[in-house]
This record gives structure tokens, sequence and C-alpha cells, in this order.
């Protein structure tokens, strides 16, 4: 019966993991012996424990493998730099050709250096100053359009603003017109109250001096109880000052 799949992980075993430590450490080694023996390969193999010992091995011997190492992996630096700066430099003539040639094309369109070009390139940059001067054109009305367009929104704003104005001073020219006929108003009205209460004060003031109680010439004096007051008839024979005498009768006595 085969033996189970180990899984990795660390085992936490302090004496389990020593021994599977030694059995692997021996395994990879003879492994690689073989390997070196088999393929005559440059092989090595450097372990450490985990107590901090040393277990090597070399086909051809520790140090030279790691000054091959060495120097190869200089090389490789190298190589890996050299190719850079190829590539950059690469990079750098294809960008200063492309600008050359930018140059190139806006002295064209300027109008200069023109003596070396033939005649499909001159057309070619003819149809191009066409193009060109199509999408300017293009974009110049378009421009102006909405130019036009905020001017118009402006001289709506200013022309509602001055209707808002001429509207605020027609209401306050009428409220001042309503406000004087409403103060004629009130004058007219003060005046009629004034004509109308001015007869009855008159008359109470005229009735008020001239009372009719008495028509004699006697001096006040002071009565107390019931007054009656005797009307003179017309047929009646009694003079007026007899009137005035019987004017009053003590109805009661005290």
């Amino acid at each position: 019966m085969g033996r189970g799949r180990v899984e990795l992980k660390r085992i936490e075993n302090k004496i389990n993991r020593q021994v599977t430590f030694s059995k692997r450490r021996n395994g990879l080694l003879k492994k690689a012996y073989e390997l070196s023996v088999l393929c005559d390969a440059e092989i090595a193999l450097i372990i450490f424990s985990t107590r901090g010992k040393l277990y090597e091995f070399g086909s051809v011997g520790i140090g030279k493998t790691i000054e091959r190492y060495q120097r190869s992996y200089s090389c490789s630096q190298d190589n890996r730099v050299e190719r850079e700066t190829q590539s950059w430099y690469q990079e750098v003539t294809k960008l200063k050709a492309k600008y050359e040639s930018l140059l190139r094309t806006q002295r064209h369109l300027l109008g200069e250096d023109l003596g070396q070009m033939n005649v499909r390139e001159l057309q070619t940059l003819e149809k191009q100053l066409e193009v060109a001067l199509s999408m300017t054109r293009q974009r110049k009305t378009q421009v102006m359009m909405e130019h036009m367009e905020e001017l118009r929104k402006k001289s709506s704003l200013e022309w509602q603003e001055r209707q808002l104005g001429d509207i605020n001073k027609q209401l306050r020219i009428k409220l001042e017109a309503e406000g004087h006929c409403f103060n004629a108003i009130q004058d007219l009205w003060a005046n009629s109250a004034a004509a109308v209460a001015g007869p009855s004060t008159s008359s109470f003031h005229l009735q008020s001096s001239h009372p009719n109680s008495m028509d004699c010439d006697t001096e006040p004096f002071l009565q107390i109880g019931f007054q009656q007051h005797y009307v003179q008839g017309e047929g009646s024979s009694v003079t007026k000052s007899a009137a005035c005498e019987t004017n009053f009768v003590q109805g009661w006595v005290l």
C-alpha cells in the first residue's frame, strides 16, 4: 500500500521536523550529486539549518561556481543596460525625426521652403490649407453666432429691466395719484362733516343761551322736590307774570 500525499506545511513537532530535515537534506544532496554526474552539470548547493549549521555541495567547488554566477549576473546586467540604452537611443532618434518633420510641415504651411516640393506635394499642401481654412471659417462662424446669442440674451435682459423699471415708475405715479385722491376725499369728508355738524352746534349754543323755562326777571333760587310747569293756554286770562309767580308748585313737603 503506497504512502499518502504529505501536506506541505511547517511541521509543528520539533523532533519530527528535525528528522524530516535530515532525511530530505541527504536526499537533496544525493540528487544534486547524481545530476552533476549523469548530466555533467556544474552544481552548487548551499543549505543552512535552523540552528545555523551549513551544508554544501559543489561539483567543481562552491567558490568557482559562485564566481561564475557573479560574472554571468554582471554580464546579464550589462546586457540589460545596453539593451535599455539602445532602446532609448532608438526612441530619441524617432522623436528627433518626428520633430524635424513637424518643423518642415510648419514651414510649408507658412509658405516657406517650397522650392524643393514637387507638384504632387504642392497639391497635397493646397488641399490641407483648404481644409484648414474651411474649418477655421466654420469655427469663426460658430464663435460669432455664440457671441450674437450672448448679446441677444443680454439685450433681452436689459429690455426686461427697462420694462420692469417703466412698470415700477407707472405704479409709483399711480400710487401717488391715488394717495392725492385719498387725501382730497378725506379733506372733503372732513369739510362735509364740519358743515353738517355746524348748525346743530350753533342752535345748541343758542338754545342753551336762551332757556324758555323762565321769562321773568327773577333771581335764581334752589328748588327741591317735584316741579310742575303750567303752560299758558290760548284762552287763559293768566298773565305772564302770574305764570312766573306760580311756575313752581311744591308737590311734597320735607
